[in-house]
């Protein structure tokens, strides 16, 4: 079997164990020792002397197609960037081809800057698994169910029965998993949550949904039935271990004690939630609760990118200044929320570099001038690296950047093609 090696000046194990000058061995798919002398029956060398590898970034909240909608509308609060801009937009705009070229653009992007996997909910999700496939990129997918007629289900009557089909799909595929994925509670009404929900237990799958992203949705919600978007769920039995709530800005402390009573996970998107002025989740009160707590980007038009280091950044700062102590959210926190954390939520073997484990792990340049010197491994990737910083990325053995370029795509003749569809849009 073929051997390849990652050398290291520092390889983080997990935050909390780092380990210096050391090779991480590959032998097909998985890590098959982290040592300090080489192996002789070794093929490859990628990494250097002063490099940190650690394990892949996972970006538990996405809408990958939603690259090309990047900078569409800006400077907007959620319900009319969403209702007045983003709605019509993707009625107007979102095909087949759109979701292909537009989850390409993303998962060439998520790669280049040290993403492995990622959980995504849009439309088309075929067009999501292709381009998931074509880079190499580990994807959890699922088809956006709503109550009203979507771009790829226009009969909402069948929204449950096109999603078994497309579960069936992807049964045993490698690298891409399904999902189900309800909208949210504002856009899905009780029954079609519960046979959401139904579904997930049935095939075992993760049951992904934006939840209590805004002051708005809660009065919305407690207008219409009298609980919040929290009780709702929970009433319908939609809370458990498999629900991965993506948002959850506005909770109340009883909010807390359901989400970690049912052991739900959470997906925390700091800089979507400040750009359009959602607020700022209660990410401390969540992890003192026991809540697993994740990292996720949102899709373009609200974020406007996809760097999962400035994302874990981002999280490490906001919550210090909000809370006015310099010791919430600290780094190994912030770094295992986009890595142990987010790999628990979605029920995957990965987040870790240790014997046996997936091999997919990212080589951060350590000559880039952001990068040195190293006092703290961890440290310099959460407050100093950013996504320009990744030199190599391997997923499932198989690398998918090296020296900063794509391997598994042609990205010049790929940079036409997405011309040509912002033209399309300008148009």
């Amino acid at each position: 079997m073929k051997k390849s090696a990652i050398r290291g000046g520092y390889i983080i194990s997990t935050p909390s164990n780092v380990l210096e000058d050391q090779y991480l061995i590959i032998e097909e798919d998985k890590i098959l020792d982290i040592t300090k002398e080489l192996p002789e029956d070794i093929e490859d060398i990628i990494g250097g002397d002063h490099d940190i590898v650690m394990p892949g970034l996972i970006n538990t909240h996405t809408h990958a197609a939603m690259s090309l909608f990047r900078g569409i509308a800006d400077d907007l609060p959620l319900m009319i960037w969403l209702n007045e801009h983003i709605f019509p937009a993707e009625a107007r705009f979102v095909d087949e081809e759109f979701v292909y070229l537009g989850s390409l653009l993303t998962a060439w992007e998520m790669v280049r800057s040290g993403t492995t996997a990622f959980c995504d909910g849009y439309f088309f999700e075929d067009q999501v698994v292709k381009a998931a496939k074509e880079i190499g990129i580990r994807a959890w997918v699922g088809e956006g169910l709503l109550d009203f007629p979507t771009p790829s289900i226009k009969d909402p009557s069948k929204a449950i029965d096109t999603v078994r089909s497309f579960i069936n799909r992807l049964s045993n595929d490698r690298l891409v998993k399904p999902t189900i994925f309800p909208h949210s509670v504002y856009t899905c009404s009780p029954d079609l949550l519960k046979q959401a929900f139904d579904l997930a237990q049935e095939y075992d799958l993760v049951f992904q949904i934006h939840l209590s992203e805004t002051d708005s949705e809660v009065r919305q919600i407690k207008e219409k039935f009298n609980m919040s978007p929290v009780e709702l769920l929970d009433s319908l039995g939609c809370l458990s271990e498999r629900t991965l709530a993506a948002h959850c800005v506005a909770l109340s402390p009883d909010d807390i004690n359901v989400l970690a009573k049912r052991g739900v996970s959470v997906s925390h998107n700091a800089e979507s939630n400040m750009k359009l002025a959602s607020g700022v989740a209660p990410v401390p009160e969540m992890l003192d609760a026991g809540i697993n707590i994740t990292i996720g980007t949102d899709g373009c038009a609200s974020n406007n990118n996809l760097d999962m280091l400035g994302e874990i950044s981002s999280v490490a700062r906001l919550h210090k200044v909000i809370k006015k102590d310099p010791t919430v959210i600290d780094e190994n926190t912030a770094l295992s929320m986009a890595t142990i954390n987010g790999a628990k939520a979605l029920g995957f073997d990965g987040g870790t570099l240790r014997k046996g484990a997936p091999a997919d792990v990212v080589v951060l340049d350590g000559d880039y001038p952001n990068m040195v010197p190293v006092h703290h491994a961890v440290s310099n990737v959460v407050y100093a690296a950013s996504g320009l910083n990744v030199k190599h990325v391997v997923i499932d053995g198989q690398i998918v950047v090296k020296d900063s370029r794509a391997t598994t795509i042609d990205e010049e003749a790929m940079l036409k093609e997405w011309r040509r569809i912002e033209k399309r849009l300008k148009q």
